[in-house]
């Protein structure tokens, strides 16, 4: 009989929570949030973990947790990956425009000498009140990027026809990503 295998989607960075939640300590003797998941798991008869994590913290996630995990469960991971345009939330008043070329700076170093607005988007409206607002930045000028302490991003720059090929063949499957180079594509005729 094959013995059952957990699965811990750990590759988020704790943008809501302010910090890497993964590894910081929360029981009363420096316990992560995963350990006591982990312990229960072990006693029910896991043997075995993959870590699903993104590269940017396998460090840090391997010397919190992994390492510490594989004395008593064989651990692996598996790594993920979003390819996705620049994005983020409004600040409080915040208008979108202000707030896209904010992002656009702060994700990316760049700033754009072109800025067109390419409509919005509801991604769920039957769920969330959610509105994305979509732009295409043509010109840019890049200078350092402005991460947040729990972002950890790595900018690709790939030319618009390959970026198009991969929304259309679902090399990307960011919906919003998928959305605004589809819609650049059409509406601006590139």
């Amino acid at each position: 009989m094959n013995k059952p295998v957990l699965v811990v989607m750990a590759a988020g960075m704790g943008s809501r929570y302010g910090g890497m939640k993964q590894i910081d300590p929360v029981g009363p003797n420096g316990q992560v949030i995963v350990d006591y998941s982990l312990y229960d798991a072990r006693r029910a008869g896991f043997e075995t973990v993959i870590f699903v994590i993104k590269h940017e913290i396998e460090d840090a996630f391997k010397a919190a947790i992994g390492e510490r995990v594989s004395k008593a469960m064989n651990v692996k991971y598996a790594f993920q990956q979003l390819d996705e345009l620049p994005a983020g939330k409004l600040d409080p008043g915040e208008d979108p425009v202000t707030g896209a070329l904010r992002e656009l700076k702060e994700e990316t170093g760049a700033e754009p000498e072109t800025f067109l607005p390419l409509g919005k988007l509801l991604p769920a409206p039957g769920c969330y009140g959610e509105t994305l607002h979509l732009f295409l930045a043509k010109g840019l000028k890049f200078s350092q990027q402005q991460l947040d302490p729990d972002e950890f991003l790595n900018v690709e720059r790939v030319p618009f026809d390959e970026m198009v090929h991969r929304c259309v063949n679902g090399e990307i499957d960011d919906a919003k990503t998928v959305a605004a180079v589809l819609r650049a594509k059409v509406l601006l005729n590139l």
